[in-house]
């Protein structure tokens, strides 16, 4: 593969985003999914954004799932959202794309050459739980060496390029919260730069995976908990994403919209809507000045 030439951009949002794990609270990495969503969400000001699969394969009439998107589709995805939202941006890397670590290392480098400062990748195989040669988990082993090979991948360019490594017991039915922390902490010690256990059911859950390790946590919100950025930050989460809940939101008004039409055959939707005047307003570039300030 060709080397990645890193630019000054990338590698001043690789620090920044490296950085936010260390800051005073958690910070927010909300998830758009196209390039639209991406503009709107960096206008809100959070400091860095995160690629979402299952938004991106909902936006394409498919259902998230193993292998439903292809890694090129995912980094042309992210490609736009990176040129769009103007941020450091870190991508849902599924379980790396391949049967070997190097496949691992080689997205990490495919990553980073689509201008993204940060990836995770997640112990999944895609495989129905039907026994040992179909857990939809890893083995630990398994698992820890191709955390190692995208740690190592990342760490060979030449900007900072945060990995996070998921265990995914719980997002995969498996309720097994020992386990969970068992991972997270091979994953740390294998030098995983974030660790991320999505679907942890409550507050007692999160506050016994941060104790259990030294890295920054990410935490999935968006869904059933009821917890806010100060409430996580209490329990030690570092990192914050929504996953696809904004996307969800977002097909969620679509469908009222829509069943209201078809059954009700009224209109009343539309109170609601963001106005024309305001949606073109959010995707007007900005003019320069003659000195190529913005105005």
């Amino acid at each position: 593969m060709t080397p990645h030439h890193t630019t000054d951009v990338q590698l001043r949002q690789g620090i920044a985003f490296r950085d936010l794990h260390h800051g005073p609270r958690p910070f927010v990495v909300p998830n758009p999914w196209d390039a639209g969503s991406a503009r709107i969400l960096a206008a809100f000001g959070f400091a860095a954004l995160a690629t979402t699969g299952a938004g991106l394969a909902h936006s394409l009439g498919r259902p998230d799932g193993t292998d439903r998107v292809s890694r090129a589709e995912i980094l042309d995805n992210a490609r736009l959202i990176v040129e769009a939202g103007g941020l450091p941006v870190t991508a849902d890397l599924e379980s790396g794309f391949g049967d070997t670590p190097e496949d691992v290392a080689e997205t990490i480098r495919l990553a980073a050459a689509a201008g993204l400062v940060g990836g995770s990748v997640e112990d999944s195989t895609g495989r129905e739980d039907t026994g040992p040669e179909g857990s939809p988990v890893r083995p630990l082993a398994e698992a820890v060496e191709r955390v190692a090979a995208a740690v190592e991948a990342a760490e060979r360019l030449d900007f900072p390029f945060t990995v996070t490594a998921r265990a995914e017991n719980f997002f995969q039915g498996r309720p097994d919260l020992d386990d969970t922390i068992r991972r997270l902490q091979a994953y740390e010690a294998a030098g995983a730069h974030v660790l991320y256990a999505p679907a942890l059911p409550d507050a007692e859950a999160i506050a016994a995976v941060c104790s259990s390790v030294t890295r920054p946590v990410n935490v999935l919100m968006g869904g059933a908990l009821k917890l806010s950025v100060d409430d996580l930050g209490a329990l030690g989460v570092r990192r914050i994403s929504t996953g696809s809940a904004l996307s969800r939101a977002a097909l969620g008004a679509l469908t009222r919209a829509a069943r209201e039409i078809t059954e009700s055959g009224t209109f009343t939707f539309g109170a609601d809507t963001l106005p024309y005047a305001d949606a073109n307003t959010l995707f007007t570039e900005p003019t320069a000045s003659r000195d190529g300030r913005a105005v």
